[in-house]
């Protein structure tokens, strides 16, 4: 088993960093939470909304799950924890934007597509969610390789997650008035790009494109 020493030692760098002086930002958090933006992310390790977009604690008030989905409006679930955390953020938090955010490579949304767990599970009951994405995708793209299906699938489920979140009266109550935005982002960890959603366009496009690749500096013989 790891040692939690790790972890212990990047608390102490985050306590020297934001505790340690007297203008520190949680002067003022520990007053309270006034965040702009709810995010949706995946509970992929590999994808943490604060370490993506550079935000500094109090920014984003962040709900994370397998395949970043949001369920469709219930008035009757009794364990909607996704449905609780969305009412607080735009009831009581006052949110003003909400984005998805989903991304390359998802275990969740590759063991959706290719119905590899356990009937009835806890897990294939959640996935179920974007069963639309999946249809969508054997429906139309059936010939694609399985990448390209599972890339399409992936976005398809940001986009049942946006419809699902239409579903909730007071937000869309609120997108209506305009005081509320959604976006829908696709996070690609192979090329370090992330990509939008245009409802116009009706497709995903760049907003923020990859990288140069960086030519081999030759050595000197």
């Amino acid at each position: 088993m790891r040692s939690v020493d790790p972890l212990l030692q990047g608390f102490r760098r985050f306590q020297a960093r934001y505790f340690g002086r007297r203008d520190s930002i949680f002067e003022a958090l520990r007053h309270g939470q006034k965040p702009a933006t709810l995010v949706i992310g995946c509970c992929d390790s590999r994808v943490h909304p604060a370490l993506l977009t550079g935000a500094e604690p109090g920014e984003l008030f962040v709900v994370r799950n397998v395949a970043n989905l949001v369920p469709p409006h219930d008035p009757d679930n009794a364990h909607a924890s996704v449905a609780a955390a969305l009412e607080f953020a735009v009831l009581s938090l006052g949110i003003e934007r909400i984005i998805v955010l989903g991304h390359s490579g998802c275990g969740g949304i590759r063991a959706l597509l290719t119905r590899c767990t356990a009937p009835g599970s806890a897990l294939t009951r959640w996935l179920d969610i974007a069963i639309p994405a999946r249809q969508f995708v054997e429906r139309h793209h059936a010939h694609e390789t399985e990448s390209v299906r599972l890339n399409l699938c992936e976005k398809g489920g940001i986009l049942v997650s946006l419809e699902n979140l239409l579903s909730y009266p007071w937000v869309r109550e609120r997108v209506e008035a305009r005081t509320l935005a959604l976006d829908g982002w696709y996070f690609d960890l192979q090329e370090g790009a992330l990509w939008g959603y245009d409802g116009e366009a009706r497709r995903f496009l760049p907003l923020v494109c990859p990288l140069p690749v960086r030519s081999a500096v030759s050595l000197p013989t």
